[in-house]
């Protein structure tokens, strides 16, 4: 695939800002190309293809780190490998829509008591949510 994408021509077919081209960079990533003396750098489709996969995978809820660790087994030899990280984060949402099915129910039921007590001296739901100590969301 040749290189004939200027930075810009990547960012438009990628759909990212130029600056996400060069923080991928520096977070290892995507390569940079060499410039050539006196020339501009060029990037190919398929550097643009791989900025949508981390895009994707991220719309995805994965990390950085982890579409890192998917992109390194893009060799068609580790479906089992990659299957575990998917795996994991998979498992990781789940946690994740139960907690905030919990906090759906609870709000829902505070909002409940805000509407059944109208001109009481103290608000039910900030009452409720100064009397208990805050956990730390994973």
């Amino acid at each position: 695939m040749p290189n004939t994408l200027t930075i810009g021509q990547l960012a438009a077919a990628a759909d990212v800002h130029v600056e996400t081209i060069r923080f991928y960079q520096r977070r290892g990533l995507l390569a940079e190309p060499a410039r050539p003396l006196g020339g501009i750098r060029r990037y190919s489709e398929r550097d643009a293809q791989r900025i949508r996969f981390i895009k994707h995978s991220q719309a995805l809820g994965f990390s950085l780190d982890e579409a890192a660790e998917l992109l390194a087994l893009d060799d068609g030899r580790h479906c089992q490998d990659a299957q575990v990280i998917a795996s994991r984060k998979l498992l990781t949402v789940r946690e994740r829509l139960g907690q905030l099915r919990r906090i759906e129910r609870l709000l829902a039921k505070l909002v409940t008591q805000c509407q059944c007590n109208p001109g009481t001296v103290r608000c039910p739901l900030i009452a409720e949510l100064g009397a208990h100590p805050v956990k730390a969301a994973r």
